[in-house]
C-alpha cells in the first residue's frame, strides 16, 4: 500500500468512503507529511503555500476525532478572513458529509451578532472564526472554549500581519491547557516562533510546497531604465502579454490605490484589494476577480492572502518583496494544478542587490530582459470577457442559482453558454455574463421574475 494513500491513514471508515466517493486516493505533500501526526494527536507546525492541500490535512484529523454524540464545542479553526473560513466550513462540511448530525457553525464579522449568538445556544462541533468576532463573543458570555480540544491556526502568519496577536492572546488564554495545537502557515517568521513557543507542546514541524513547480512559472525581471519608469514598464508588460487574469503586488496601501486609479484611466479594468476596504466591497472586489469580469487586481501582501483563486496567468512584483518566502507565496499564485504561469519583477539600480539575494535563496538565477518595446502602448488593453450583474435578492429570499439561469435564458434570452459563474449571499447574488450580451441579460432580470418576485438587477 502507498505511504501517500489516503487508505493508509487510521481514519474512520466512513471517512474513507467519503474520500473514495470523492475521487480523492493521493495524499498532497503536506498531508502526508502532516496527517500521520495530526491524527496520532501530535501538535503540529506545518509550512505549506496556498494551494497544498492544508484544509483537507487538519479537516480530516478534527473530523477523526470528533464525538458527534456530544453537542459541545470541540474543535476551534481560527482563519484571518471571512473568506478564508467559509472555505474552510465549506471543505470540512465535504469531507465530513458521511458523519451523520455535525453542526460547523462560522462566526465572523460582516454577519448578524444575534443570529450567531443564537445558534450557539443549540450546541455545535466545530466553530470557524476570525479572531475578532470570536473575541466579541467571548467579551459577551455568547460563547465558551471549555471543551476545546483542537485549536487550528490557520494562516498563522496572515493573521499576525493583520494585527490579531491581542486577540490571539486573549482566545488562546481561555482554551484548555490539555489540547491538541495545529499551526499552519505560508511563511516561518520569528512572530510565528515565539507563538509555537507559547502556545504548542512539543509540537513537530513538517514542511511542503504546493503543487506547482518551477517548471510550471516563467520567472522574468525587468530592470528600470531612466527613459522607463514603474508604472509605464507595468502598461508595457500587460499589452505585451494580453492576459486575462494578472494580479500586481505592491507595497503599501496607497500605492495600490493609485496604481489601481492610473490603470484604469488608460484603458484596463483594474480594481484594489488593500486593507482598508469595508468586508462588502472586499467581498466584491474578488468575486469579480474571480468571475473573470475584471483583468486586474492590484493587491498587497497582507490582503492577497488566503484567496480562493482558481488560475492566475500572470503576477506582477511592482516591488520586490521584503521576504523570499513572501516572493515565493506570490509567485505561487500562478503556474498551479500543472497549468503554466507567468511572474514577472520590477526592480531599479538601487535594488539589485535585492535580485541577488533572492537568486541565493531560490538556488538559480532569474531570466533578465529587456522590457516590452514602447510601441505596444498604441495597442489598446484587453477587455474582460464578462460583467458582473448584481441583484437585490439572495439566500434569504430563497433566490437559487437554478432560478437566476433560468431567468437568464428563458424566451429570448441569453443562452447558457454566456452565463458565467453565479454567487449567492444572503441577501444578494451576483451573476457573470458575457459581455456582448450584458445588456440583454440585465433587461431579463429586471423585466423578469425569480420565485415569481420582481428583483431590481445592476452592472457593477
Amino acid at each position: 500500500m502507498s505511504q501517500t494513500a489516503f487508505s493508509s491513514l487510521s481514519l474512520k471508515q466512513a471517512l474513507q468512503d467519503n474520500l473514495s466517493s470523492l475521487d480523492y486516493h493521493a495524499m498532497t505533500p503536506i498531508q502526508a507529511l502532516s496527517l500521520p501526526h495530526i491524527i496520532d494527536g501530535t501538535d503540529v507546525i506545518a509550512k505549506g503555500k496556498t494551494g497544498s492541500g492544508k484544509t483537507a490535512a487538519f479537516g480530516l484529523g478534527v473530523l477523526n476525532k470528533l464525538n458527534t454524540h456530544s453537542f459541545k464545542i470541540q474543535t476551534l479553526i481560527l482563519c484571518p478572513t471571512r473568506e478564508l473560513a467559509d472555505q474552510v466550513a465549506g471543505e470540512l462540511r465535504k469531507l465530513g458529509r458521511a458523519i451523520p448530525n455535525i453542526k460547523i457553525l462560522t462566526l465572523c464579522g460582516g454577519k448578524p451578532f444575534g443570529t450567531q449568538a443564537s445558534s450557539l445556544e443549540h450546541g455545535a462541533h466545530i466553530i470557524v472564526g476570525t479572531p475578532g468576532r470570536i473575541e466579541d463573543h467571548l467579551n459577551r458570555k455568547t460563547l465558551s472554549l471549555a471543551s476545546i480540544n483542537t485549536l487550528v491556526l490557520d494562516e498563522a502568519d496572515r493573521m499576525l500581519d493583520m494585527g490579531f496577536q491581542a486577540q490571539l492572546d486573549k482566545i488562546i488564554g481561555q482554551l484548555p491547557r490539555q489540547r491538541q495545537t495545529l499551526l499552519f502557515s505560508a511563511t516561518f517568521t520569528d512572530q510565528i516562533k515565539q507563538i509555537a513557543n507559547k502556545v504548542m507542546n512539543k509540537p513537530t514541524s513538517v514542511e511542503a510546497e504546493s503543487d506547482h513547480n518551477e517548471n510550471t512559472i516563467n520567472q522574468v525581471v525587468y530592470e528600470l531604465t531612466d527613459e522607463v519608469d514603474r508604472f509605464t514598464a507595468t502598461k508595457l508588460i500587460l499589452l505585451h502579454y494580453k492576459i486575462e487574469s494578472v494580479v500586481i503586488f505592491c507595497a503599501t496601501k496607497r500605492e495600490t490605490k493609485e496604481l489601481a486609479q492610473e490603470l484604469n484611466r488608460f484603458g484596463f479594468r483594474a480594481l484594489a484589494l488593500h486593507g482598508d476596504l469595508e468586508q462588502r466591497d472586499r467581498d466584491q472586489t474578488l468575486l469579480r476577480f474571480a468571475n473573470k469580469s475584471t483583468s486586474i487586481l492590484v493587491a498587497t501582501d497582507v490582503a492577497s492572502r488566503g484567496l480562493d483563486i482558481d488560475s492566475v496567468d500572470l503576477i506582477i512584483n511592482y516591488h520586490i518583496a521584503h521576504d523570499a518566502d513572501v516572493h515565493v507565496h506570490r509567485v505561487g499564485r500562478t503556474g498551479r494544478a500543472g497549468s503554466t504561469g507567468t511572474a514577472c519583477t520590477l526592480f531599479d539600480s538601487k535594488e539589485a542587490h535585492k535580485i541577488e539575494r533572492l537568486e541565493a535563496f531560490l538556488g538559480h538565477p532569474l531570466k533578465s530582459e529587456k522590457l516590452p518595446n514602447m510601441s505596444v502602448l498604441k495597442q489598446d488593453p484587453i477587455q474582460p470577457t464578462m460583467v458582473t450583474l448584481l441583484i437585490d435578492g439572495g439566500k434569504k429570499q430563497k433566490v437559487r442559482r437554478g432560478d437566476i439561469l433560468g431567468a437568464l435564458t428563458a424566451k429570448d434570452g441569453v443562452t447558457g453558454s454566456q452565463v458565467g459563474k453565479i454567487d449567492l449571499l444572503d441577501l444578494r447574488s451576483y451573476v457573470a455574463v458575457e459581455r456582448l450580451v450584458a445588456n440583454k441579460a440585465l433587461d431579463k432580470l429586471n423585466n423578469g421574475k425569480l420565485k415569481g418576485k420582481r428583483f431590481r438587477a445592476r452592472r457593477l
